[in-house]
């Protein structure tokens, strides 16, 4: 039997990618089950090393939280070496979270090995400047993180007529014109959150390359993604 969605599958079929997946090794294993185009995972540094996490701390203060959650700041935490040890060929995408341009080079560092097999590997980040310490290191697609109509109206002034090599966006800025003009600006264009199947196709119709998801068996099925 026909899939429910198959008439509405599209000729342009963009990667899924598996939005903090990365963060846990069990969600790693699921999304590598999956077959998903590539696995997302957050990266800290905090106290000298390089964590995998989504949730944040209050300065000095080893508390974990993230808007109405709290963890147990005692409780082992994932690290970039231990998640690269774990993981497989398959695509990762780091998202570097803030300022500290010493994540960055140390992230460097840390995918030496991985980058060597030839791997496929991204970085993403918010605070640009971060990007800045993959210049010329080869195997590493860098892509600029934008969430708000105003970060987008600063990446375009600080781009003016050059190219990058990507972009992620939220969603909610995007509609067929924005992808067009971004198109005209980076070689990649990823966008977030995607978990409804009718988003998924509208995006994919408009051109967009990456679609970074909390359900990506869901977006990998109903929209016949490439791997």
């Amino acid at each position: 039997m026909d899939s429910p969605h198959a008439e509405s599958r599209l000729p342009r079929r963009p990667f899924v990618v598996a939005h903090r997946s990365g963060n846990s090794l069990a969600g790693l294993r699921e999304a590598e089950a999956l077959g998903v185009g590539a696995i997302e995972a957050d990266v800290h540094r905090y106290r000298g090393r390089l964590e995998v996490r989504h949730l944040k701390t209050l300065g000095p203060v080893p508390i974990l939280w993230d808007r109405w959650r709290l963890a147990n700041p005692f409780a082992p935490r994932l690290l970039v070496t231990d998640l690269l040890a774990a993981s497989s060929p398959g695509e990762l995408v780091f998202d570097l979270k803030g300022r500290d341009r010493r994540l960055a080079e140390e992230l460097v560092a840390a995918l030496a090995a991985r980058l060597a097999r030839g791997w496929p590997t991204t970085v993403c980040a918010r605070h640009w400047p971060l990007l800045e310490a993959f210049a010329g290191v080869p195997g590493v697609r860098l892509v600029h993180s934008v969430g708000s109509a105003r970060g987008l109206r600063r990446l375009r002034r600080r781009l003016g007529t050059r190219r990058i090599q990507g972009i992620t966006i939220h969603e909610r800025l995007l509609d067929s014109r924005a992808v067009t003009d971004l198109r005209s600006h980076a070689d990649t264009i990823m966008t977030w959150p995607v978990n409804t199947l009718e988003r998924a196709q509208e995006l994919a119709r408009w051109g967009v390359d990456g679609l970074i998801s909390d359900r990506p068996g869901l977006i990998k099925s109903g929209i016949g993604a490439d791997v």
